[in-house]
């Protein structure tokens, strides 16, 4: 039974074997995993919606007893926490980096619960942190980026601007100034994660202000802006986050920075079925398979023939650490670009 309530990878692969169990009366039965979703809520098609989906394969793999309580506002990220814990479920995941002083708490008062945090590290004996590496995923946003563009103006919109959401920034500069450094990148913030107005009003100051390329991170936002690139010509891209979005608008979403938060989820349930969770700070990165970029089915004819070979040498160089990409403003302002003949790909 799933419960929806609305209130106020190597790694990853390994996880995905072993058959579910049954009770004794010849019941299935399976780890009872809960969630609270980060004030974008379900249907964002990003990150909440990624770790629902982790849940929700959980749920037909082992039999899992789902409860998902969704935040509308900040003040409902510890009660929504106390009440999993309350109800004891196994395995209790707070999606987003905004959760972390109220999972810090929560997780004091609860000591026999397991919680894991997405995006943030908590430093308690019972809960797993995991984080990923946007910033290599977002190296090869900016890549794309500069293949597509005619303009030589691209642009990035964030959500709230915070360490997180500076990671994507500074890997997408990164790699538009790598790639093509005549390239200019944009800025804007929205201010929200949640405010899908603000997203296609700002998506459409950057359209007018020369940008032929926006990349998004700013959650719920995003599906603003991919509204408004459904209204442009052709040579207009919106670049899609967490969440495959490419089929949101086939041909006008180039290619989306997929963050595997479904994965670490599935992850996390399958080591509750094994009977132990670890704790710590777990990271994902391209090597990992935790990040990385959608095939580009609709737009593959949209840059030029060398394009996928172009991406697929910067991945291989972030991988083999030959890259080492910048996750703050402050790197990235020491960061030496890497021409693409230097990375393989010319």
């Amino acid at each position: 039974m799933r419960r929806v309530f609305l209130i106020g990878l190597v790694v990853l692969a390994a996880a995905c074997s072993g058959p579910a169990g049954t009770g004794g009366n010849g019941a299935p039965s399976g780890p009872s995993l809960g969630m609270v979703t980060d004030i974008g809520g379900l249907g964002d098609k990003s990150f909440n919606d990624s770790a629902d989906r982790g849940l929700l394969l959980a749920q037909a793999r082992y039999h899992a007893r789902i409860t998902v309580l969704q935040s509308r506002a900040f003040v409902d990220y510890e009660p929504n926490l106390s009440t999993l814990a309350e109800q004891h479920d196994d395995l209790i995941v707070a999606v987003g980096f905004l959760m972390h002083d109220s999972v810090d708490a929560v997780a004091a008062r609860f000591p026999q619960s397991h919680f894991a945090i997405i995006d943030s590290v908590v430093d308690q004996p019972n809960v797993t942190s995991v984080t990923f590496k946007e910033e290599e995923s977002s190296f090869l946003a900016g890549v794309a980026a500069t293949l597509a563009t005619k303009k030589d103006v691209v642009a990035f919109l964030g959500g709230i601007d915070s360490p997180l959401i500076e990671k994507f920034l500074a890997g997408f500069e990164a790699g538009v100034e790598s790639a093509n450094p005549k390239v200019k990148v944009l800025v804007k913030y929205t201010g929200s994660f949640d405010d899908v107005a603000s997203g296609k009003e700002y998506a459409t100051l950057l359209f007018q202000q020369g940008a032929d390329v926006i990349y998004t991170a700013a959650g719920k936002c995003g599906l603003g802006a991919i509204d408004e690139v459904k209204t442009l010509g052709p040579g207009d891209y919106i670049i899609g986050v967490d969440s495959d979005q490419d089929a949101l608008a086939p041909g006008k979403v180039l290619t989306s920075a997929l963050k595997r938060v479904d994965a670490a989820v599935f992850s996390l349930a399958a080591d509750v079925v094994q009977g132990h969770v670890p704790s710590g700070h777990i990271v994902l990165g391209l090597k990992q398979a935790g990040v990385g970029l959608t095939d580009m089915r609709f737009t593959r004819g949209d840059i030029p023939a060398y394009g996928p070979r172009e991406i697929e040498a910067y991945r291989r160089a972030i991988v083999s650490g030959a890259i080492d990409v910048p996750s703050t403003l402050d790197e990235l302002a020491h960061f030496h670009p890497v021409p693409p003949s230097l990375a393989g790909a010319r």
